[in-house]
């Protein structure tokens, strides 16, 4: 099996993120040793925790309901590249790209590091489940006007960022229904991308 990229794409609440711990576990259990799982929101859970200058400032902007600039998401995402991507290893992109911007950044880094075939997943789940879903977690932040806020920055930027690549060669997007059971998201996902 030749060396993977896979980007998942999911409303928060769409479980994008069991969903790809399902496929590195299903590949892992295939033998696959190199796997490499690039989660934005990871990154700046860790930045926001250490004590510096820049972990204030996007305190500051996450309080206040904004989204990270592109430049800082772009270069922590790129920083997991340059420190841990190999020739062979499979790559998992959670949470980004997420703007259009972002998408861009993305497809040079791809071309860079000579990833020529790229596996976009879309785990689509509609509003009204997103807003169940997210109200069941409980989190303190998770009101349901919150929550809408929240999709309809999704719509109005993360979409476009995948309907970037629509028409780009080597990108292929699935898109898997989400609203099912968690078994049946992953059966979709692995029969989708024929494994």
């Amino acid at each position: 099996m030749e060396t993977q990229t896979f980007v998942f794409f999911g409303i928060i609440g769409s479980g994008k993120g069991t969903q790809v711990k399902l496929l590195m576990d299903f590949l892992k259990n295939k033998g696959k040793k190199e796997l490499l799982y690039a989660g934005s929101g990871e990154v700046f859970r860790k930045l926001i925790n250490s004590d510096s200058y820049t972990a204030k400032m996007v305190k500051e902007s996450m309080f206040k309901g904004e989204l990270q600039p592109d430049f800082l998401t772009t270069s922590l995402f790129t920083n997991i590249l340059i420190h841990s991507l190999n020739e062979e290893t499979h790559l998992f992109a959670d949470g980004y790209p997420r703007t259009v911007s972002q998408a861009e950044s993305f497809e040079k880094m791809m071309k860079f590091f000579k990833r020529d075939k790229v596996k976009i997943i879309y785990i689509d789940i509609g509003e009204a489940e997103a807003v169940r879903r997210n109200l069941l977690r409980g989190r303190a932040d998770d009101t349901k006007e919150g929550i809408e806020k929240r999709f309809d920055e999704y719509v109005k930027n993360v979409i476009p960022a995948m309907d970037y690549f629509k028409e780009k060669d080597g990108y292929e997007i699935y898109s898997i229904n989400g609203e099912q059971s968690i078994e049946d998201v992953h059966r979709d996902i692995l029969k989708a991308l024929s494994f």
